[in-house]
């Protein structure tokens, strides 16, 4: 036996040897590699004589095809043995009853808004929808935010790198609040000269992005600010409004409500909203629900109103959190993990 055939021999044997697919490219690379014994063999054939060259190099080919076919069949033999593994691994019981197509249902959140927008048009506010990029001048000019307000930094909101047509940063919006500007302005010019002008009564759902992660916090979560401005709103409409909403939302009338001082530059005075349960899991706890104030007057004249004529309050709550409350739910985060283990348990 000369040398190829040896050669051919050994791969064949390495080859066989090789358990799986990684360690048979090992092989291959000891053979015909950029440094294997064939391509060494190849290189060789520059100093030999022209006329043992041509003889020589046909005998190279040869054992180079051998060792190819050699690599081919083994490479087969591993890829239907990890096929045949598979298959027993995943065998179906044939005689086992079929799976039913799951049914489809609506996310608890989107549960959680509809109610809320259910409760608040019993009560004869609109519900009103708008763009999830904002200007910076409806983000918070528009609502009394000075341009130094912290509120503005990157540490709490999402920019986007472009302007609009006058020269407004964008941003994606950190509250549904720019909607109660932009309700009102086309209240306002709806409504112009008419006398009594109709009361702003409105909510507005939906998405709003802020920096910010944990078991209470997404960077991504769900807002519901409410407006009610006409020309004899006070917080007692706010505090019957408010107390309203959470006896139905929660299906209760066992519940106190508690409106601490706060602060929001958009309202003045400014409250927290707490509510608590006299029965229930959430016996004796106060739970911040909601931020809330008269409105303040320089927004509502960004609105395009009189402030010395028009009057009312604002509120903002995240259905996030309402919906943690109601199903007793403890990490915000399994709303937008898509667990189906999860999720189908509200459809």
């Amino acid at each position: 036996m000369d040398e190829l055939d040896q050669l051919v021999e050994r791969a064949q044997h390495e080859f066989a040897r090789a358990p799986t697919p990684a360690e048979l490219e090992n092989a291959k690379a000891r053979f015909l590699g950029k440094s294997g014994r064939v391509t060494e063999l190849l290189k060789a054939l520059a100093s030999m004589p022209a006329d043992e060259k041509k003889s020589r190099g046909a005998a190279i080919n040869r054992t180079k095809e051998r060792i190819e076919a050699a690599l081919y069949d083994r490479r087969r033999s591993l890829a239907q043995a990890e096929l045949d593994a598979q298959l027993r691994a995943e065998a179906l019981d044939v005689t086992l009853p079929g799976r039913r197509r799951g049914e489809g249902g609506l996310h608890p959140v989107t549960l959680t808004i509809e109610r809320i927008e259910a409760i608040f048009r019993s009560m004869g506010f609109d519900v009103a929808d708008g763009p999830e990029i904002e200007t910076d001048w409806m983000s918070f000019t528009a609502l009394n935010n000075p341009e130094n307000h912290p509120a503005r930094s990157m540490q709490d909101t999402f920019y986007v790198d472009m302007k609009d047509e006058e020269g407004r940063w964008l941003n994606l919006r950190p509250h549904t609040s720019p909607m109660q500007v932009r309700y009102a302005r086309a209240h306002a010019r709806r409504y112009a000269g008419v006398e009594p002008m109709p009361e702003i009564r409105v909510i507005a759902p939906g998405r709003t992005y802020r920096v910010d992660s944990d078991a209470t916090h997404s960077p991504m979560f769900h807002q519901c600010e409410g407006l009610w401005i006409g020309e004899n709103v006070s917080f007692k409409d706010l505090k019957v409004v408010f107390t309203d909403f959470c006896r139905a939302f929660f299906e209760s009338d066992d519940l106190q409500l508690r409106f601490r001082p706060s602060f929001f530059p958009f309202t003045e005075p400014s409250a927290e909203i707490d509510i608590a349960f006299a029965s229930g899991p959430l016996k004796g706890r106060w739970l911040e629900i909601s931020g809330a104030g008269q409105v303040h007057p320089s927004v509502v004249r960004n609105f395009g109103l009189d402030p010395e004529r028009h009057i009312g309050f604002a509120f903002g709550m995240g259905p996030d959190r309402l919906a943690m409350l109601r199903y007793g739910i403890d990490d915000l985060r399994l709303f937008f993990d898509g667990d189906l283990r999860f999720l189908s348990q509200f459809n």
